[in-house]
């Protein structure tokens, strides 16, 4: 039982830590092997291109170097691809998107046709995707093309094509046929946008990228936000077929964002706290257990790595319990999203609040020490004011260079749930008999709480039972565990649970089993005790059983409620049922072994009396057909006569009833078949002799 109440302690210290969501942790190891069971080849190759540059974008962002070997298949599908002349703007896209890590040589005729090809699809595009595809394709080849010579002729005039799919709110249309307008478009014509600046031959008009600066600050205006501080985009009004969950919504408008921040001069003026919530965002989400959901998380926490806006800077502790017993020590650590190093800083703690309360800071101001060699900025000594108990620590993080506050964003301070342990001291227990009258001690008993106890009492209806104990934390304050309880347990399984109240360092319940007669339905006997003291900080947390106290209640009067029924164990039924033992009836006396010979001869003699009369009656086969096919019917009949004959002797050997009355079936479909087609001709025969 013991075992059972510390397993269930550390179940609740884990969901009481993963419910406070201010505690982010950057991409670890674990999305390493997560990401080499997702993205699995299906023999050497994935299903596309697209799937095939998810997967290697992946294992480049997350450096993971033995990573399955899908180059040589990508460069084939690839070189298909560019150069087929059916292959659309969208696998081009796909194509070049795979080749961009792929690094496979596409040579120069087959760039010239496809600078040719994307930049007519520019040409005729209508919708956003068209864009985004074709001019996606060429900033692609640009990149990957030292040679190519690729631009936009009239630059402007495709931004302003791409804007006329603006809305007012910061979002944008797929088309001009479709009033719907999404976060998710955003995304894509901002990253759309941004291919086109880096395309033009000569510098946009400055008010065209006001405007979209304008834009850019109305489409965060409308982000969301959760309690945790993480922000995020969603789509809430798109048509299902066009709809995007938040997370890949919210990738998309990151991508645009970067994508868009690189090619333009000047700042986009938005806070840093925004770009620190939606890092937040991707790494609240965890694990993700699927290929696509795991790409736009990676890929976006990569974009943010490197984007000009701001880079942000995640806390993150190694443990949130922290033993008083062991002496623990406060660990932080402070690293980029994706766990990079960050710049020098200083980590201070500057505040720490008892859970669920608004009282001022435990704690005064204090810097944490820098450990050159762990990277952890570490707090040796937790203040003495911090005693065991749920605690919310305070954190703030200053940057020692003042260039790289425009670089990288910290937030303006953390919160993080912290849980301090402790092994609780547990004095003067004991258990007391009184009268009910006097209130005198009829008997004592010490307890070791800490040991085993195997208290007997007696005790009778005019007599109380007072348990009292008293709790003291490492630091030598009350301590007030989330359960006190005292179970008695009756030798019918009818239990009785008591709150044991406090006042301060003393615990005590007193019973008096004149006011409980009823509810313990004047159940005279045995009563086991057990005391139960438990909390998620407690670290000697107990389920203890104390011993048994004998009850003499009065007899019950007619009406007095009677103990409820006790619950079935539902596994039971499946358990090992009573053994049926059974005796089968002696067999009844056979007779003699000659006796029942001599009546299996006496029943012989009639077949033997039939074939001595075909002997002497000799055999007739003037009827029998000359003819080859009548023959073979006749021959086959009795063949199957006799077949039917074999049977009756097998069945009386071996074959049960079942399996005679199979054959016998078989048997007569083929005498019939084969009878009916001998007596027919033996029907004609004689009615040819008749007429002739």
């Amino acid at each position: 039982m013991a075992r059972s109440l510390a397993g269930f302690l550390v179940i609740l210290i884990f969901v009481s830590i993963c419910e406070a969501a201010s505690l982010f942790q950057p991409i670890s190891d674990s999305h390493r092997s997560a990401a080499l069971e997702l993205f699995t080849p299906d023999h050497g190759s994935f299903k596309s291109l697209e799937e095939t540059y998810e997967a290697l974008r992946t294992f480049e962002v997350l450096g993971i170097e033995k990573k399955p070997d899908v180059i040589a298949t990508a460069c084939r599908s690839i070189s298909e691809t560019v150069g087929s002349s059916s292959s659309t703007p969208k696998d081009l896209f796909h194509a070049l998107k795979a080749n961009s890590i792929a690094d496979c040589k596409i040579n120069e005729k087959a760039s010239q046709g496809i600078i040719s090809r994307l930049n007519a699809a520019v040409n005729g595009a209508s919708s956003l995707l068209d864009f985004y595809y074709s001019v996606g394709g060429l900033v692609l080849i640009k990149d990957q093309s030292s040679k190519a010579d690729v631009h936009l002729a009239d630059a402007e005039g495709v931004f302003r094509s791409v804007k006329a799919f603006s809305q007012s709110d910061g979002r944008w249309r797929y088309s001009s046929n479709n009033p719907e307008s999404s976060a998710f478009a955003a995304g894509i014509a901002l990253e759309t946008l941004a291919g086109i600046g880096s395309l033009a031959s000569s510098e946009l008009d400055q008010s065209l990228i006001s405007t979209l600066k304008n834009d850019i600050s109305k489409l965060f205006d409308s982000i969301e936000k959760y309690d945790d501080g993480a922000l995020y985009f969603d789509d809430k009004l798109v048509d299902g077929r066009e709809h995007q969950g938040p997370l890949s919504t919210t990738s998309s408008v990151v991508r645009g964002l970067t994508a868009f921040a690189e090619v333009t001069a000047g700042s986009l003026n938005l806070p840093g706290d925004k770009i620190l919530g939606l890092a937040k965002f991707f790494l609240g989400i965890g694990v993700p257990g699927d290929a696509k959901d795991f790409f736009n998380q990676v890929d976006s926490l990569a974009c943010l790595e490197i984007n000009r806006v701001s880079i942000p800077l995640i806390i993150s502790l190694p443990s949130t319990v922290l033993s008083l017993t062991k002496k623990d020590t406060l660990q932080v650590r402070v690293n980029t999203a994706l766990g990079s190093n960050a710049p020098p800083l200083t980590v201070k703690l500057v505040g720490a609040f008892t859970s669920g309360t608004k009282d001022a800071s435990l704690v005064e101001s204090q810097e944490l020490k820098f450990d050159t060699g762990s990277g952890l900025h570490i707090l040796n000594n937790l203040p003495k004011s911090i005693d065991v108990g749920s605690y919310t620590f305070v954190f703030e993080i200053v940057l020692h260079e003042p260039e790289h506050e425009k670089v990288y964003v910290t937030g303006s301070q953390t919160k993080v749930p912290i849980f301090v342990t402790g092994l609780i001291k547990i004095e003067n227990a004991e258990i007391t008999v009184l009268d009910s009258d006097l209130g005198s001690i009829e008997t004592q008993k010490k307890l070791d709480l800490a040991g085993q106890n195997a208290v007997s009492l007696a005790a009778n209806h005019l007599q109380k039972l007072r348990l009292s104990f008293q709790l003291t934390t490492p630091r030598g304050r009350a301590f007030k565990p989330h359960q006190a309880l005292l179970k008695l347990r009756h030798e019918s399984n009818v239990e009785h649970i008591f709150v044991v109240g406090n006042s301060g360092k003393q615990f005590e319940i007193v019973l008096n089993f004149l006011g409980l007669v009823e509810k313990f339905f004047y159940l005279s006997g045995r009563y086991d005790i057990e005391l139960t003291v438990g909390d998620a900080v407690m670290e000697n947390s107990l389920l203890l059983a104390i011993g048994h106290i004998e009850l003499d209640l009065p007899e019950p009067p007619e009406k007095a409620s009677r103990p409820p029924p006790q619950s079935v164990d539902p596994y039971s039924r499946y358990g090992p049922k009573a053994e049926i033992t059974h005796i089968f009836r002696s067999p009844e006396k056979r007779p003699p072994k000659e006796l029942s010979l001599a009546f299996l001869g006496l029943t012989i003699l009639p077949l033997l009396g039939f074939l001595i009369g075909l002997l002497s009656l000799g055999v007739n086969l003037k009827n029998f057909p000359t003819k080859a096919v009548p023959a073979t019917f006749a021959i086959l009949f009795h063949v199957g006569i006799g077949a039917v004959l074999l049977l009756y002797v097998l069945f009386w050997l071996k074959l049960d009833l079942f399996q005679t009355l199979k054959l016998l079936g078989f048997l007569g479909v083929f005498l019939v078949f084969v009878g009916h087609r001998i007596l027919s001709h033996l029907a004609a025969t004689s009615a040819k002799l008749k007429s002739g």
